[in-house]
């Protein structure tokens, strides 16, 4: 039996590792799925989503040179079934006002100030010691 990509096809969990899940499809047939095609959410941990000898439906992604199959859980389900779909709203234009001269040279003045101090307290520091031998 040869799988194609695209093919949507019914397997078994056999084995889950932290980079995926190993899925078998037929006898002597199987295949991965990573971590990043479990589901359309992120994925932390696989066996939060995933329990080994549970039956998935898989869609082939890829076949290698080898013949191992790279498989998707999240693309063989139709997008009616994921998350229900809200009408789009109208966009609001979010008012981001360009930073005035006059706050960019505050801002400036407030750096150079800390900096300014900073130096100071390090040489007056430094001084003293130097002073005191």
């Amino acid at each position: 039996m040869d799988f194609e990509v695209g093919a949507i096809l019914t397997g078994k969990i056999t084995g889950i590792t932290k980079f995926g899940a190993f899925v078998t499809i037929a006898p002597g047939k199987s295949g991965l799925v990573h971590i990043s095609e479990i589901a359309s959410t992120y994925v932390s941990d696989v066996r939060e989503h995933l329990t080994e000898g549970q039956e998935v439906t898989v869609r082939v992604i890829g076949v290698d040179q080898s013949g191992r199959m790279n498989l998707s859980i999240k693309s063989a389900i139709p997008v009616q079934e994921t998350a229900p779909r809200r009408p789009p709203q109208p966009k609001q234009q979010a008012v981001v006002s360009e930073p005035t001269f006059e706050d960019k040279l505050k801002r400036f003045m407030q750096d150079s100030d800390s900096k300014m101090s900073g130096i100071k307290q390090y040489s007056d520091k430094k001084g003293a010691r130097r002073r005191g031998r």
